[in-house]
C-alpha cells in the first residue's frame, strides 16, 4: 500500500478517534524562495480583489490542511502553496481543519515547484489531491525563469485529466471560472474575456494614470480655449 493510500485509509477509519481541537496552528516550513512567496501572495491578492464583493470563499497559501485526526501522529503532510475553497465563510483561520469545515476540501490547488518539492508535487501530492482530497482543479507552476513549467489537471470520473492549453498557453479553471496564464514570468489570473486580474497596487497605478491623463486633457482643453479667446474674444 502506498503512502497516499495509507493516508486515505487512515482518514476514513475514524471510529473511536478523538478529533483534535479546532484551533490547531498551521505547521508549514518557510517557502523555498522569494519567488515562491511573491507568487503565492500575488495569486491571493488578485483573487481577493476580483471577488472583493463575495463572502463565500477562502483563499490562502502555505497553510496546513488537516484532513485526518490521526494525521498528527503519522508522517507530516505539507499543505498546498495556494488553495481556494468555495461555498465557505470568508474569515481568518489558523489552519484548515476538514472536520471543522463541514468536510470541505479545496476546490483549486496550485503548487509552486522547486527542485526540492517538484517530485512530490507531481507524484505523491497529485495522488493525494486526486484520490483523497478529490480537488477538481490542480495546477503546478515553476517560477524559475529558465523553466516556467505550467500544467493543469481537472478531475474527471475520479481521475485527473490534463487541461489542454489555449493558443496563448492559458489554462481554464472550471472552479474559478478564470484562466491562469504566464505573464512577465509570473502566474496570473485572467477573466473569461481575457482581462488580467490586477493587484490593488496595479489598480492604484491604473487610477493614477487615468487621473494624470484626465488632468493633461483638461490642461490641453484650457490652453486651446485660452488661444481661442485671444484670437476671437469671449464666446
Amino acid at each position: 500500500m502506498s503512502f497516499a493510500q495509507n493516508l486515505e485509509a487512515v482518514s476514513e477509519d475514524t471510529e473511536d478517534v478523538i478529533f483534535p481541537p479546532g484551533d490547531l496552528l498551521s505547521d508549514e516550513p518557510p517557502l523555498e524562495t522569494e519567488f515562491h512567496l511573491r507568487q503565492m501572495l500575488l495569486l491571493i491578492q488578485c483573487l481577493e480583489w476580483w471577488w472583493r464583493d463575495r463572502q463565500d470563499f477562502y483563499a490562502c497559501g502555505n497553510m496546513t490542511i488537516y484532513y485526518s485526526p490521526r494525521q498528527l501522529k503519522s508522517e507530516k503532510f505539507r499543505g498546498p502553496d495556494f488553495f481556494v475553497v468555495l461555498d465557505t465563510e470568508r474569515k481568518p483561520r489558523k489552519s484548515w481543519l476538514i472536520w471543522e469545515e463541514d468536510g470541505k476540501y479545496p476546490n483549486v490547488i496550485i503548487e509552486i515547484l522547486s527542485p526540492k518539492t517538484a517530485k512530490t508535487d507531481k507524484g505523491l501530492k497529485k495522488e493525494i489531491y486526486q484520490n483523497t482530497f478529490r480537488t477538481p482543479d490542480y495546477f503546478w507552476f515553476d517560477p524559475n525563469p529558465n523553466s516556467l513549467e505550467f500544467r493543469g489537471f481537472h478531475l474527471l470520473d475520479g481521475s485527473y485529466q490534463e487541461i489542454q492549453p489555449q493558443d496563448n498557453g492559458w489554462l481554464w479553471s472550471q472552479q474559478l471560472q478564470l484562466y491562469l496564464g504566464i505573464h512577465e514570468s509570473k502566474l496570473r489570473l485572467f477573466s473569461a474575456d481575457g482581462q488580467m486580474i490586477p493587484t490593488l497596487e496595479e489598480v492604484a497605478q491604473q487610477e493614477e494614470q487615468q487621473r494624470q491623463q484626465a488632468e493633461q486633457q483638461l490642461a490641453q482643453t484650457k490652453a486651446l480655449l485660452a488661444r481661442y479667446r485671444e484670437r476671437f474674444g469671449e464666446l
